[in-house]
């Protein structure tokens, strides 16, 4: 017996109504992916990125994780990053995080939750990293937030100093890392407004970016 056949279902449902809206689709897309952007986001699961930016499949690529983290050792994320780039010469990173995001709360609040307290550190050092920031927010959900928003910056910035990005500036490759954010609440992207596309402009945008924040 096939298990969860509701899911093979949709999925059946989903493919024709693809066909039938664009015949020879899949055809198509099994030639070739040409992607001109590369999505860091949130597994949260209200937060799916073709959705959200209104793209079909072979247009975005993505790689997610709890709270949208860009970490230096995490060779998963950075062969996303490697392949999007230098194989696919994306155009356009964009770290996407989201408010309401569970990982950015239990953090915040040094909640225990098990393995994943692990990965929630990276957070942590965000956080305390901008005390002075958040520590006068005396509201809880507010605080939540405007921590949301200081990681994505700060993964931005991470992004920016991997040797990837920087070796594709060095020779010249046209590439621009945004920082954007999802409100789950009316499914509308904001820009925090840091934009790198040249090694020399990081340490004076990632400034500007905080200063609005």
């Amino acid at each position: 017996m096939r298990v969860l056949p509701q899911v093979f279902a949709s999925n059946r449902a989903w493919a024709a109504e693809m066909e039938a809206t664009q015949p020879g689709f899949f055809q198509t897309l099994a030639r070739q992916q040409n992607p001109e952007y590369l999505w860091i986001g949130c597994a949260d699961s209200r937060v799916p990125a073709n959705q959200i930016v209104g793209m079909l499949p072979g247009e975005l690529f993505v790689h997610r994780n709890v709270a949208n983290l860009v970490v230096h050792t995490d060779l998963n994320c950075l062969s996303v990053m490697q392949f999007a780039v230098d194989v696919l010469k994306v155009k356009h990173i964009i770290v996407c995080g989201h408010y309401g995001c569970g990982g950015v709360r239990a953090a915040l609040l040094q909640s225990r939750l098990g393995l994943i307290d692990n990965w929630l550190r990276h957070i942590q050092d965000v956080a305390e990293k901008h005390t002075l920031r958040l520590a006068p927010i005396s509201d809880e959900n507010k605080r939540v937030a405007k921590l949301c928003e200081l990681n994505i910056v700060e993964q931005v910035r991470n992004v920016c100093q991997t040797t990837i990005v920087q070796d594709a500036w060095e020779r010249g490759q046209s590439l621009h890392v945004h920082g954007w954010i999802y409100d789950v609440g009316d499914g509308l992207l904001q820009d925090l407004g840091f934009c790198v596309s040249a090694q020399d402009d990081l340490h004076s945008l990632y400034a500007d970016a905080l200063k609005g924040l």
